[in-house]
Order: C-alpha cells, then sequence, then structure tokens
C-alpha cells in the first residue's frame, strides 16, 4: 500500500512586494527613456518577468502609469530631505546631495512627470499633491528656523533653490557645487534667522 500524498499546499503570491518591484521597474525605465517609454514590454525586462505578469498586475498602461506616479511621490515624501534638521540654519536640507545621489532615478522620473504634464493634464492633479506636500513641509523647517511667520512665498523661493539644486547635480553630477550653494542658502538663512521679528506685513 503506498504512503498517502501529503496535502498540497496552496502557493500564495506575495502581490505586494511583487508590485513594488514592478513599480520600481517603471521608475528606472521612465528615468532612462522618458514617459513615453513606459511600456508593459520594458517593464518587464527591466524587473525580469515576463510579460504577461505587467498586464496582470496593471491592466492597462494607463493604470501602469498611475501606479508609477503614486509609487514615486510615496518614495519622494518618505526620503526628502526637507525636515531632517535640528531646527537651525547649519542642518537646513543637510541630506540633499545625499538623496540625489542615493536615487536619482526617483528624481528624473519627477522632472519626467513635470514635462509630461503639460502634454497630458491628468497628471496635474498628481504633481500638484506632491509639490503642495513639499510646500508645507519646507514652509514648516523655515518655520523652525527664521522668527516670525514665513510667507508662502518665502518657502517657495527656498523650494525653488534646493529644487533647481537638485536638477543641476542631476545633470551635470557637480556634489560640490551643491554643496557650495547650500552653504550660500544657510548663510541668508543664518542672516534672516538673525533679524528681530518684523511680522509677515513687513516681509
Amino acid at each position: 500500500m503506498n504512503d498517502p500524498k501529503p496535502p498540497t499546499r496552496k502557493r500564495v503570491k506575495n502581490y505586494g512586494t511583487g508590485r513594488t518591484a514592478l513599480l520600481e521597474a517603471a521608475v528606472r525605465v521612465v528615468a532612462r527613456g522618458g514617459l513615453r517609454n513606459l511600456t508593459y514590454r520594458a517593464v518587464a525586462e527591466e524587473a525580469g518577468v515576463t510579460h504577461g505578469l505587467v498586464v496582470h498586475h496593471f491592466g492597462s498602461r494607463d493604470a501602469l502609469i498611475e501606479e508609477a506616479v503614486a509609487h514615486a511621490i510615496r518614495s519622494s515624501l518618505s526620503s526628502s530631505a526637507l525636515e531632517a534638521g535640528t531646527g537651525g540654519p547649519a542642518e537646513f536640507a543637510a541630506g540633499l546631495a545625499d538623496m540625489v545621489e542615493a536615487g536619482p532615478e526617483l528624481q528624473v522620473f519627477q522632472y519626467e512627470l513635470l514635462l509630461e504634464a503639460r502634454r497630458r493634464p491628468e497628471l496635474l492633479a498628481h504633481l500638484r499633491g506632491l509639490y503642495e506636500e513639499y510646500f508645507a513641509a519646507s514652509r514648516r523647517e523655515l518655520d523652525r528656523i527664521l522668527p516670525g511667520p514665513v510667507s508662502p512665498g518665502l518657502s517657495r523661493l527656498v523650494f525653488a533653490a534646493l529644487e533647481g539644486l537638485v536638477l543641476h547635480q542631476l545633470v551635470f553630477g557637480e556634489r560640490e557645487a551643491t554643496e557650495g550653494a547650500l552653504v550660500e542658502l544657510r548663510g541668508l538663512l543664518e542672516g534672516l534667522a538673525s533679524r528681530p521679528d518684523s511680522g509677515p506685513d513687513e516681509r
């Protein structure tokens, strides 16, 4: 009499991990070749999986794009160099250059989306939400550094400077230029921090 076969264990797929890996592959594809090159086949090749698996997870190219955007936004906000300091000018945006070096694909992906949003207005809502988070984080950090209320214009100006430094480091690869510009920016913030509180009407 043959021994009974052991019960077959049902294989459970870890869709969360697989999905994240595909989204990260999508970010790399866009960073390397632009949003127009984001296809099922390109993501499958980048992730080392079958074309059918990508189709299974996302169903349509539009869904793939939308979920890649949402994934990039979550990743970007979690790795932001803002609000990493101690509330003093000397620590402001201390990890900016490291952030660019650690995740260049994520940063390039965002710039690709900004350009693509001019052609695809449906992307604007996602990007606007991301940048509102950035502006708010910048303002919170500046509120910790400077006396008196920080105007939205000032916080946006400072963030624009940081974003420009990120873009330049991505393109030119000059970390030392980023660090040098941050020294100057911190010096300006130090000067503003040493001024008495003049109130929002006089800024």
